[in-house]
């Protein structure tokens, strides 16, 4: 057995048998419900549909739906295996489509070796589907086949080993071309492999600007000539005028080398041959024509590219297939035609000379994750190919008349960022909120990584004006090793603003004095980027502050509060979670970082000041105070205390809809609530809970984030003056971005109130 084997195998029959299942989108709980998913409700939208076929995207899962379609007679390295042993592959293909992009997947696979019959087939499957992924098809018969039915459905159809290579060997040429600096219609190309996906990627290549006269394409028999006899239909019009006969002569002097063929086909010497800074893409899988480490022992000077996971530059058709499929669907494309497949090169080559996210760096540890000869493409497991990708080809379907719907492309990009996670669509509409007014946000610790690279997504999304505390050539020699531009981002040196910082000490002293405070404590305290940020925004020169990233809550939160101070009539500040959930409300956890052991006066502002944050979200909030009693179930001080604060809360808010103590799944449970506890005041499930202990809180939060499918957004800080919060230490990007969004959000509620 090989490497993987046993482990394959064991994956495949672990559980219930094989990678895939259908799961049901709506309820089917009830007898109604039933009613309602078939008879006699299903009867509705049948006849609607019939009246108006174009409502079938409307009502049913069509839309959505793709159908790889196979009949195994060129499966991976495998060959013509059939189409039962070709399943495990397509199912793993329909995973694919939905773990990277979102889309359902029925897998056929066809018994029959004649395109006659897999043409016929998929004609008759075209009302099922929205689109018809054809894979691992042998060719010349794969050829036909997709021909023929581009031309006769109305459904987009593709050979994804053919085009997807094709997509995918063009990003990775057009930014290894600019690396080494070579034109492609200069370069001369040389193929290894004369199957579809080579032919494919030839023809591609053309459309990027490569000459044809400047390919030769091998086939097993040597180079493709005019001469030769034994060519089929569609390597015939390859065929070129040359004296060249084998691959060893065809490779000499090359630009590129282009492998899809087998394993060792290229020696050394070829490489050797080949003119200065060639580019080598050894596609074969699973082992290439040659490996990386042969053409690095002659060529220290070759960009190189696999098909292989432990090597740089993999060229993974993952990278095309679920993204041109979601943009050709969401516009209900009536195919996919070349300016489609050419818009999804051009988006991936742009991606990966754009800044890689901390999220993507940390599911690729150890790899080079920045534009040059061994980044080249993005990675399998960037999730931001799916909103550069799919936007660009829904684009190109629009301007070349193919799609039936017309998307604001803006909106579109937001939705698809959205749909990689609850999380993702409650900062989607805080997003837009924030970029509706703009906010000054400053950042003591400006001379961190991750608050550089931050910065520079606040500026390009429009999120706020960061203002970075740091000395300006240091930031910015940062910036520039991170390979990022901090045009937009302003950046102040404390040390240096002489005047400004005996300015904010003095106002520090007068506030402090006789809290036990010197001047000189006061004048050295200000020296701290901490303290200088604090001042900025208490002067009113920033609209918010976040801060944190390098030092302990508690640390940052103590010259806060002695600079900036607690809001009016606000005894005590306290900490929020946001938890989004797949399919519903999003919920808010408090006290989750300041008050330890929180009395029930202290409890009343917590709850007072969350459900206020909630309010200022346009979100009604329902708050219920958590325990481990339901309702003096169980006589202790602990639920006591809840008990107490929920009358303190009402006296203080009466039309706040509170109540408890209560358990917390009691809290969220609607059923629960309206038939155990009919006398509750709470409308509906809690959306707003108040945990009795940090310690609760805390664990509940990250126990969720870890093991209960939560996307977790916070710690945001309630109670201060003005908008304050703190970062968890050793946070990443993404953490960043959405603190300062909620900042921005924080700062323009406050305003609205002034």
């Amino acid at each position: 057995m090989g490497k993987y084997d046993r482990d394959a195998l064991e994956y495949h029959m672990r559980g219930r048998p094989g990678k895939i299942e259908v799961v049901p989108t709506k309820p089917v709980a009830t007898q109604r419900d039933l009613a309602l998913a078939y008879s006699p409700g299903v009867a509705a939208p049948c006849l609607e549909i019939k009246a108006n076929p174009e409502d079938v995207f409307k009502y049913t899962a069509r839309g959505n739906l793709v159908a790889v379609v196979s009949n195994g007679t060129a499966v991976l390295g495998l060959g013509n295996i059939g189409p039962l042993a070709a399943k495990p592959v397509m199912e793993g293909k329909g995973v694919l489509f939905k773990r990277f992009a979102g889309i359902d997947v029925f897998d056929i696979e066809i018994a029959s070796e004649n395109p006659d019959d897999v043409i016929r087939f998929c004609e008759m499957l075209e009302p099922t589907v929205g689109g018809i992924n054809l894979e691992d098809i042998a060719a010349p018969g794969c050829f036909r086949i997709e021909q023929v039915l581009s031309e006769r459905l109305d459904i987009p159809v593709f050979h994804d080993d053919q085009h997807g290579t094709a997509i995918i060997v063009g990003a990775a040429l057009i930014n290894a071309l600019e690396i080494v600096g070579k034109k492609a219609s200069t370069v001369r190309v040389v193929f290894n492999g004369a199957g579809a996906s080579a032919l494919a990627t030839v023809v591609h290549l053309g459309r990027l600007g490569v000459r044809s006269s400047n390919i030769l394409l091998c086939d097993s028999k040597g180079v493709i000539h005019e001469g030769r006899e034994d060519l089929n239909e569609y390597k015939v019009p390859l065929a070129v005028k040359t004296k060249k006969r084998t691959l060893a002569h065809a490779i000499e002097d090359a630009d590129v080398f282009i492998g899809l063929s087998v394993k060792g086909a290229v020696n050394k010497e070829m490489v050797a041959s080949m003119a200065s800074d060639p580019v080598i893409f050894s596609l074969a899988n699973p082992d290439p024509e040659i490996l990386p480490e042969e053409v690095l022992a002659v060529r220290d000077d070759a960009i190189i590219a696999t098909g292989r996971s432990d090597y740089p530059n993999q060229v993974n058709n993952v990278l095309g297939f679920p993204f041109v499929f979601r943009g050709a669907l969401d516009v209900r494309a009536t195919g996919i035609n070349a300016d489609m497949m050419l818009a999804a090169t051009h988006a991936l080559a742009e991606l990966a000379r754009q800044q890689v996210p901390d999220t993507v760096r940390g599911a690729y540890e150890g790899s080079e994750m920045s534009f040059g000869k061994d980044y080249l493409i993005p990675k399998p497991f960037d999730h931001r190919v799916l909103f550069h990708v799919a936007p660009a080809v829904a684009k190109a379907a629009m301007e070349t008349g193919l799609a039936r719907r017309t998307l604001d492309l803006d909106e579109y990009e937001e939705q698809l960022r959205a749909s990689l996670g609850p999380g993702r669509e409650v900062m989607r509409w805080m997003t837009a909120r924030a970029r509706k007014i703009s906010a000054k946000i400053i950042f003591p610790e400006g001379h961190n990584d991750t608050v550089i690279q931050a910065a520079a997504r606040m500026v390009e999304e429009g999120i706020c004006e960061p203002i970075l505390l740091g000395r300006p050539p240091r930031v910015q020699e940062k910036a520039e090793l991170l390979g990022v531009n901090l045009k937009g981002v302003e950046i102040v040196h404390p040390a240096a603003c002489t005047d400004k910082r005996y300015e904010f000490a003095q106002t520090l002293f007068k506030r402090r004095a006789r809290r036990g405070l010197t001047l000189a404590e006061a004048q050295w305290d200000l020296y701290k980027p901490i303290y200088f940020a604090a001042s900025m925004l208490e002067a009113g020169e920033a609209d918010a502050m976040v801060a944190g990233i390098e030092a302990s809550y508690p640390e940052t939160l103590r010259p806060a509060l002695q600079v900036v101070g607690r809001e009016d009539g606000i005894a005590r500040v306290s900490g929020l979670y946001m938890l989004a959930f797949p399919g519903r409300e999003l919920l808010f956890f408090a006290d989750t970082t300041v008050n330890i052991d929180p009395d029930a006066e202290t409890l009343r502002d917590i709850a007072l000041q969350t459900a206020g944050f909630v309010q200022d979200l346009g979100i009604r909030p329902r708050v219920a105070m958590v325990s481990f009693s339901n309702f003096a179930s169980n006589v202790h001080e602990e639920s006591r205390q809840m008990a107490t604060a929920v009358e303190l809360v009402r006296a203080a808010n009466p039309e706040l809809e509170i109540d408890g103590e209560m358990q917390a799944d009691t809290a969220i449970d609607e059923v629960k609530l309206r038939k155990v506890y009919p006398f509750t005041h709470l409308s509906g499930p809690a959306n707003v809970l108040i945990f009795s202990r940090l310690s609760a809180a805390n664990v509940a939060y990250k126990l969720l984030d870890q093991l209960g499918g939560a996307d977790v957004i916070g710690p945001v800080l309630l109670g201060m003056a003005k908008p304050v919060h703190i970062l968890q230490r050793g946070c990443d990007v993404e953490d960043v971005l959405n603190l300062a969004t909620v900042a921005a959000v924080d700062w323009q509620a406050r305003s609205a109130h002034i």
